[in-house]
């Protein structure tokens, strides 16, 4: 398996907002959102692996600003880190107003996917290799976020939590 660099899994994905992607008050259905957020990161982490992947987790999904009928809205997605069998993937989602050009952040979020075997099984995928400052930052990170998940998942005790131990007890250790 040849390692690969975020760069590699980079996928900009971009929708028109219709009439059908809206509720009542003329914004979009967040659930619309989502389904268009898990197809450009599950695309980003296909990217990373070159095999089918599973949706395993979506962290917190804020929406900053609501999107508007007519806006578009661009989403960028790419793997922040490979671990055994399964990726984080960061998601970016901008809306913009073309009359005006007037663009703004929609949210972000990370997700998570697991790559399949041709049995549909958890295989072993790639590592990956972080590149310029803000890909390093989000690769160190990751393995917290990951510990978080599978702490608040029920997989994890939060003794065994060794990076998020860091983040909490390190300065009182030190002092």
């Amino acid at each position: 398996m040849t390692a690969k660099h975020p760069k590699d899994t980079l996928t900009t994905m971009s929708e028109l907002v219709l009439p059908n992607d809206t509720n009542t008050l003329g914004n979009l259905m967040g659930g619309r959102l989502m389904h268009w957020m898990d197809i450009a990161a599950a695309l980003a982490s296909m990217k990373h692996c070159n095999c089918p992947v599973v949706t395993a987790s979506a962290d917190n999904i804020s929406f900053e600003n609501p999107v508007k009928l007519g806006n578009v809205i661009t989403i960028e997605a790419k793997v922040t880190r490979a671990f055994n069998s399964s990726m984080e993937v960061y998601v970016k989602v901008v809306g913009e107003d073309l009359p005006t050009q007037f663009k703004y952040r929609s949210n972000e979020a990370y997700m998570t996917f697991v790559a399949l075997d041709p049995h549909g099984k958890p295989r072993k995928i790639a590592e990956l290799i972080p590149e310029t400052e803000e890909e390093i930052m989000k690769y160190e990170g990751a393995l917290r976020r990951r510990q978080l998940r599978l702490i608040l998942s029920g997989r994890m005790k939060p003794d065994d939590a060794t990076e998020l131990k860091k983040l909490f007890f390190e300065e009182i250790i030190k002092k």
